[in-house]
């Protein structure tokens, strides 16, 4: 609008004009454009529909239908130009509205906005006149929008005018203004661009680090610019980590080094050390999260924390994993020269891997002997880093009662203790935290500490309900949803509480799974067992056949890589199961492969999982498994820990796992318990499912493992997303 009237604006054409018949073409195929744009909108009439407000909607169906006619007409009826010229820019006028065809709806970066169609058959008017008289149309793009401007030129007709070169890169400019995150990718692809140098130098660095990396390494234009800065000290820093083959291990390092407080030359000398480089890494990560508390974030934080999980999983937890079979002298070895502070982050980086024995028997004892038993001191020097998810994974392997009792015991009776007040902490301010992370930590240690420190989950409880009258206060719907749901959660782990989550929170049933749930449409139940050719796998596997030797089931073992059994009394169930072939051939994985194309060619999608295995074998499984699983079952050591990866693949499924030690005397019964509920046609209510397993099972093992309606972090994922909606959720993961 700013550009004022045109003649196309005012011009009413005459009742007697037709274009010449040799352009007749050109025409229709412009009016065919219009015709269908205005039908794009969902309606095919002569009003385009694209915003709730209505005076945009009339401008811009005027430009469409009104201002696209006269131009039409003028250049038609133009006695200057000939045929050729006419031609061409009637073709000009066509490709802009096919150009705004194809991308007005889209949501990407060359959408061009509706309310932009007055300007832009503006803009082509002007441009045509100044081309016309053999003008540059530089300054007419130059004063539109980037999304305008990019539809003029558009036409594809302009590319001889004296101006084009100078409007396309000053688009390309807006361009990289309006997507900062795309300007190294437009800059590469738009070389010898005058105003690349002044760009790069502008560029987020917090934001575009690794960018800048990756770009610097290339021989082109781009990377030869990047390189040839030398009044950047930040540039010049990523240039050096470009140019070396190590790169990748000095980002964690990149604030220290660009602030001088630490050299390329000082990381070299212990990159290749497996035990100074990860000590190096808990060093910086102190020293990082000293600085946050006081708002200084520095350079590739995010870096930082996953190369300290990645090592210390590789440089040491799968290590100590791995030598299970060993005694403790042997395998703790890689860790015994560990600080406290450095075992601590060895078990907050490996949350979900790191084995019960690994941390019971190795991490935690030694890092409680490494700090002399004095917890409390231990965090403030952590500066509290990572506490919650410390905490949650002592809950899970009961040891939070020998952490907190290593806190110095009050002095004063009407006072709190120190273990108190972080525990109340630990509850507290989780609409401040990290996504939801915090509150899923808070629910997964609840399940454990209300069956080992009674008193200590009353107090979480009563610490929740007070969190939420304080966000209800404040009106803060994130912190009333996240204390509503972890209340309820924590209420029903009392069955005395008769909670009923569904139809207090939302979620799909926890206490049971409806048969007709696990019933494909044919009435059959399929069901999947995973195998792993390890020695141990192989005589599971046996054991597990052997089960079904009996009048209620047949087995076909016809299949050289996997074998059927299916009921012969009451309801129809069909469980299939890999064999457990060499893993050192990579039988195994075949065999699981071969099986799950056979179930989905012939759509058999299983509703019940079983996972059979070690729990470094837990990954695969959950990764190969079909997301129609109603059930899973996860009988390996630590598989409480892997819930959350399996609700990334189903995310109604109910969970069994252990949080400790997973055992045969256990995982068998279950099986037959759950088939014969299966085969007999009964929902699985786990309550009195569980009561019946109890006495059933006589192995000490049992206890740690936890029932679907206990997997707390797990429910209040389900709670959270049904609170707060889809956009909520997908910000919080």
């Amino acid at each position: 609008m700013a550009q004022g009237l045109s003649i196309a604006d005012t011009l009413t054409i005459p009742k007697s004009y037709k274009p010449e018949f040799k352009r007749q073409i050109n025409h229709d195929k412009i009016d065919a454009e219009q015709k269908a744009i205005l039908a794009s909108d969902g309606v095919a009439d002569n009003f385009f529909n694209t915003s709730k407000n209505e005076d945009i909607n009339y401008l811009a169906t005027q430009a469409l239908i009104r201002k696209v006619d006269n131009l039409q007409f003028l250049i038609e009826s133009d006695t200057i130009l000939d045929h050729r010229l006419k031609v061409n820019y009637l073709y000009g006028l066509e490709n802009i509205l096919k150009y705004f065809s194809a991308t007005w709806n889209q949501n990407s970066d060359k959408r061009v906005n509706p309310s932009s169609l007055p300007v832009i058959f503006g803009a082509y008017e002007a441009c045509v006149k100044k081309d016309r008289n053999q003008e540059p149309i530089e300054e007419v793009i130059g004063r539109l929008p980037y999304d305008a401007g990019n539809a003029v030129l558009g036409a594809n007709i302009f590319e001889k005018n004296a101006g084009y070169k100078s409007a396309k890169r000053n688009l390309i400019l807006k361009f990289c203004v309006l997507h900062p995150e795309k300007m190294l990718a437009t800059l590469k692809d738009n070389p010898n661009m005058p105003f690349a140098d002044s760009l790069i130098r502008t560029i987020d660095k917090r934001k575009y680090a690794r960018q800048l990396y990756d770009f610097a390494q290339a021989d082109n234009q781009l990377g030869y610019q990047i390189r040839n800065i030398n009044d950047d000290n930040f540039i010049k820093t990523i240039v050096l980590m470009a140019r070396s083959k190590s790169g990748q291990q000095y980002f964690p390092f990149l604030d220290n080094i660009v602030k001088g407080k630490m050299t390329i030359g000082d990381i070299d000398a212990i990159k290749d050390d497996s035990l100074k480089y990860y000590k190096l890494l808990v060093a910086t990560q102190m020293d990082y999260v000293k600085r946050a508390l006081y708002k200084d974030t520095a350079f590739e934080f995010k870096a930082l924390s996953q190369r300290l999980i990645d090592k210390a999983k590789s440089g040491f937890v799968n290590i100590i994993n791995g030598l299970h079979n060993e005694n403790a002298e042997v395998r703790f070895r890689s860790i015994q020269s560990l600080s406290a502070e450095e075992l601590y982050y060895l078990a907050v980086s490996s949350d979900g891997s790191i084995y019960t024995s690994s941390f019971v028997k190795g991490v935690f004892p030694l890092m409680m002997k490494k700090c002399n038993n004095r917890a409390d001191s231990l965090l403030v020097s952590l500066h509290f880093d990572k506490y919650r998810k410390f905490i949650k994974m002592s809950a899970g392997f009961n040891t939070l009662s020998t952490f907190l009792s290593s806190f110095p015991q009050k002095t004063d009776p009407n006072d709190e203790s120190y273990a108190e007040k972080l525990m109340k902490a630990f509850v507290g301010k989780l609409e401040h935290g990290n996504g939801i992370e915090d509150g899923v930590d808070v629910a997964d240690s609840y399940a454990s500490i209300v069956e080992t420190i009674k008193p200590l989950a009353n107090e979480m409880l009563r610490n929740v309900q007070l969190n939420y009258i304080r966000n209800e206060k404040a009106g803060n719907k994130s912190g009333m949803a996240i204390y509503n749901i972890l209340n309820k959660l924590f209420l029903s782990a009392d069955n005395a509480n008769n909670i009923d989550l569904t139809k207090e929170l939302g979620i799909p049933p926890v206490y049971e799974v409806p048969y007709k749930s696990l019933a494909n449409d044919s009435g059959n139940v399929i069901m999947q067992v995973f195998f792993y050719g390890d020695k141990d796998g192989q005589n599971i596997f046996r054991g597990f056949v052997s089960m079904f030797s009996n009048s209620n089931w047949k087995i076909d073992g016809s299949n050289s890589q996997w074998v059927k059994i299916s009921s012969t009394k009451g309801q129809p169930v069909s469980i299939y199961a890999n064999r457990a072939l060499p893993e050192e051939t990579g039988e195994d994985e075949q065999a699981q492969k071969a099986l799950h194309d056979y179930l989905e060619k012939n759509k058999l999608y299983p509703t019940v999982t079983i996972h059979r295995g070690h729990s470094y074998y837990a990954d695969a499984t959950i990764q190969h498994m079909f997301s129609s699983s109603k059930i899973v079952f996860l009988g390996s050591c630590g598989g409480y820990h892997l819930i959350h990866d399996v609700l990334a693949k189903a995310e109604d499924a109910h969970i069994i796992a252990s949080k400790q030690i997973g055992a045969t005397e256990v995982n068998r019964p279950f099986f037959q318990l759950l088939t014969d509920k299966v085969r007999n046609g009964n929902n699985i209510d786990w309550i009195p499912f569980w009561k019946e397993l109890d006495s059933m099972i006589a192995a000490k093992e049992f206890e740690d493992y936890i029932p679907p309606y206990k997997n707390l972090g797990a429910l209040f994922i389900k709670a959270y997303k049904l609170a707060m909606g889809d956009e909520d959720d997908k910000r919080a993961f």
